[in-house]
């Protein structure tokens, strides 16, 4: 009986060159990997202003946060059509959401909290992209930064529940801002609509869940022997007006 070869498979090429194969090949990955990480270097910036101006950084955050959201819009929305059913589609996509997120602040004055989501959505998904440019260097390759990313990938749900956390706390924060002078009138209004649109979104459920938790918690305070009658009432109409405002899901 003749016998087959049956050698076993060779290993992808790691290395440089693996590496800069790997850039040519998947350009717009790259990109929003490039983009997540500007976002993050400006972010800092920003918080701690060692480097250029920092409300300059700031903007160019929120920026960096518009491209990446941009090149995303391009993935998932590659045909762009001008119809009902296109404009039905773009804002059902959490992209488009943040978009429109970072245009609202590109023109009001510098709000730290704006800041976090954008920031902690960029660390959480430019931690998965960087292990994989990591493997094409190969398996050894950059071990502190892989312990990062794995600490990072770990505290995933955490790190959604922050942003989720933020972007409801910044509806009362801009309307508060208006007297201050650091937002408009106009917007409150256009910030509404962002976050009903994270309230209905279809892949991240994470606003709707801290809502739901945040109810819970109030409810039971309110409930509670220690709460006085007068803030009890006010809780309830809180809840009231907020579960009206809440945009219906399917």
């Amino acid at each position: 009986m003749a016998e087959t070869d049956q050698s076993p498979p060779t290993a992808p090429p790691r290395g440089l060159a693996a590496f800069k194969n790997h850039v040519l090949a998947h350009k717009i990955d790259v990109g929003l990997w490039a983009t997540r990480v500007a976002t993050i270097l400006f972010s800092l910036g920003y918080i701690i202003p060692v480097f250029g101006n920092p409300y300059q950084s700031y903007y160019k955050a929120l920026m960096a946060n518009a491209a990446t959201s941009a090149l995303r819009l391009h993935q998932r929305l590659p045909q762009v059509q001008f119809n009902r059913e296109f404009l039905f589609q773009f804002l059902l996509e959490d992209s488009a959401h943040y978009l429109f997120y970072s245009i609202i602040f590109l023109y009001a004055a510098p709000i730290t909290m704006v800041l976090s989501p954008v920031f902690l959505f960029s660390i959480l998904h430019s931690a998965s992209y960087s292990l994989t440019l990591l493997d094409t260097l190969g398996q050894n390759s950059w071990w502190g930064a892989r312990m990062l990313i794995s600490f990072v990938e770990l505290q995933s749900r955490n790190l959604l529940r922050m942003a989720s956390f933020t972007e409801i706390f910044l509806m009362p924060l801009v309307i508060f801002l208006i007297m201050s002078g650091q937002t408009t009138l106009v917007t409150p209004f256009l910030y509404y609509r962002f976050l009903g649109l994270r309230y209905s979104s279809r892949r991240n459920p994470y606003c709707r869940t801290m809502f739901h938790e945040l109810r819970l918690v109030m409810e039971q305070f309110a409930y509670s022997a220690k709460c006085p009658g007068m803030l009890k009432t006010m809780i309830h109409k809180v809840i009231q007006v907020v579960s009206n405002l809440a945009p219906a899901t399917a």
